[in-house]
């Protein structure tokens, strides 16, 4: 069992940042996923346990940046030049490796809400 807790949430200006945190009770393959109201859950970006392999869904790339520090067990998630359509909950997910991350991931965060303003 993996436990994981966000944090960074918030409200922005459009073009502005922010940076999400997800901690993790252990060292795991994680990722972030987001959703907004009356939308699927949308795959943000996912990051191996060594960080070698990283992932990003296409509406992002570009403009967010995952990362992790593994001394910490957390994984960052850098978001700029943030846009309205970014406004969503976001996700944290971990699971053995980052293809897991994408596609099944089994351990879930409780969510942070991200919300950009026009």
């Amino acid at each position: 069992q993996v436990q994981l807790v966000e944090s960074g949430g918030g409200l922005v200006q459009a073009g502005g940042s922010l940076r999400l945190s997800c901690a993790a009770s252990g060292r795991t393959a994680m990722g972030w996923f987001r959703q907004a109201p009356g939308k699927e859950r949308e795959f943000v970006a996912a990051i191996s346990s060594g960080g070698l392999s990283i992932y990003y869904g296409d509406s992002v790339k570009g403009r967010f940046t995952i990362s992790r520090d593994n001394a910490k067990n957390t994984v960052y998630l850098q978001m700029n030049s943030l846009k309205p359509e970014d406004t969503a909950v976001y996700y944290c997910a971990a699971d053995a490796d980052s293809v897991k991350v994408r596609t099944s991931a089994r351990y879930w965060g409780q969510g942070t809400q991200v919300t950009v303003s026009s």
